[in-house]
């Protein structure tokens, strides 16, 4: 493959390209190590030109692309595996992380797509907005693969996922073509909203080079509480009340139980727990306003003591300064990090409607129980939009000791899928699907839905250059 090689060195340079194994390897590999592929080489465009002439010769020597951003997701979807031997080439967006223009009055922020999330928040911040996705990886996880993923985090229940904040798309089409929709107009009904379909498409429709964001207003005023409730239903009626009385204030409800809280504090410094002892639940809350004389504090501590009185949770605590603030969200971003020292998690990416949650978690231990009593429950959940992470947590020795892992791993997957799908739920909320779970996928999805999904992907994609085995196989 060296005249494959030696076409993108030309076009890329030196820098652009890296083809030595060596070098190559932590771009072929998820960050758990837990999945390994293979590429002729790995291509950093620095610019929008230059990865669409990395497409045009990947058409010429029929080879196909994987896109990478940050390479922060759990799925696999950036891991190269190219079918039938056909050429790989990862591209990377690492050299593209350029401002490109800062609209106040529109609050709009245009960036290139290798633009890490948490540079983002500094362009934001020094404008005086704020761009509000939040995620424990936002120091790595890049802005295209944000996009492509359709990221949540903990503030999806007020502002949505990264679908809701993305306003325009710069993109390369398998076919070489650019498309450029960033205009990030709020009115603009001149057909199919094209960008909607590269959102959530995980690379398999083309290449994101630039992106517009949407900014909002900072907020100004806060109040952070952790709140030990009795059981998931009980939370479900603490964000109702919570909604009732603060409305869109709220910026994060997440719930935890004891074994994923004694996990992080177990393996990360600096985390200190404000209860005498790890309660079996609690939740997590922040509230945010952009008004500076918002009583926040306040109306949490009303929301919490009614709680207590309706026996809803039996201890509660508020923040009275930033440092305590941010000892709370320390170890609610400092779960995957826990996870990862503790053994080997199945992690689930389920979604079912917050009002089936506790039935859903309940079905979910009767079953990890009888079946998988090697492995101990964590759960951690974005309540509020109904995601929770159900993570299945084995000991290393018995993981390593197991002949398939792999039909492990897929009988834990199938089992607490089947669960969610009974509940009117998803089998990935925020996660994406990736190569990890296109079988499941392909059992459980909607076939109307998937068969629109493949003409959608053969129509722009008919040579299957952009990331096969993602997604849809």
């Amino acid at each position: 493959m060296s005249t494959l090689v030696d076409r993108l060195r030309t076009v890329l340079g030196e820098r652009g390209l890296i083809a030595d194994q060596r070098e190559m390897a932590p771009f072929v590999r998820d960050f758990r190590g837990r999945m390994t592929g293979a590429a002729e080489a790995v291509a950093l465009p620095a610019s929008t030109d230059e990865a669409a002439a990395v497409v045009d010769i990947a058409r010429e020597h029929d080879a196909v692309i994987f896109p990478i951003g940050g390479n922060t997701g759990l799925c696999y979807g950036a891991v190269p595996t190219a079918p039938g031997g056909r050429p790989a080439i990862v591209v990377g967006m690492g050299k593209m992380t350029s401002l490109r223009a800062v609209d106040r009055a529109a609050n709009v922020l245009t960036v290139d797509a290798g633009m890490a999330l948490a540079r983002v928040h500094e362009l934001a911040a020094a404008e005086g907005r704020q761009f509000p996705l939040h995620l424990g990886s936002e120091g790595t996880a890049q802005i295209g693969g944000l996009i492509s993923t359709n990221a949540g985090g903990t503030g999806v229940l007020r502002y949505g996922p990264m679908r809701d904040l993305v306003c325009g798309i710069e993109a390369v089409l398998p076919d070489g073509s650019i498309y450029r929709d960033l205009d990030a107009l709020r009115k603009n009904n001149t057909g199919y909203d094209l960008k909607h379909l590269l959102i959530g498409a995980e690379g398999t429709l083309g290449l994101v080079t630039g992106a517009a964001l949407r900014l909002r207003q900072p907020n100004r005023t806060f109040a952070h509480g952790w709140i030990s409730v009795t059981g998931p239903k009980s939370a479900v009626e603490l964000l109702s009340r919570l909604q009732e009385r603060c409305g869109d204030t709220i910026e994060a409800f997440e719930m935890l139980n004891r074994a994923e809280v004694d996990c992080v504090l177990r393996h990360i410094p600096r985390t200190r727990l404000p209860f005498n002892a790890t309660p079996a639940w609690s939740v997590m809350i922040e509230l945010a306003h952009t008004d500076p004389e918002a009583d926040l504090v306040s109306a949490l501590e009303e929301v919490m003591a009614a709680a207590l009185e309706a026996d809803l949770a039996d201890d509660a605590f508020v923040a009275q300064s930033e440092a305590q603030a941010k000892e709370i969200w320390h170890i609610r971003h400092s779960v995957t990090e826990a996870h990862k020292i503790e053994g080997v998690g199945i992690v689930h990416d389920t979604a079912v409607r917050n009002s089936a949650v506790a039935g859903f978690i309940e079905a979910a231990d009767e079953m990890s129980a009888r079946f998988f009593p090697e492995a101990r429950v964590l759960v951690v959940s974005h309540l509020g939009d109904g995601n929770v992470h159900y993570i299945l947590m084995f000991p290393h020795d018995y993981w390593r000791a197991l002949p398939d892992r792999e039909a492990k791993a897929l009988e834990v997957e199938m089992a607490v899928h089947n669960i969610a799908v009974r509940f009117g739920g998803t089998i990935s909320a925020e996660h994406g699907i990736g190569r990890k779970l296109t079988s499941e996928l392909r059992r459980l999805g909607d076939p109307v839905k998937l068969s629109v999904m493949r003409q959608i992907k053969r129509a722009l994609d008919p040579r299957d250059i952009m990331n096969p085995g993602a997604l849809l196989v």
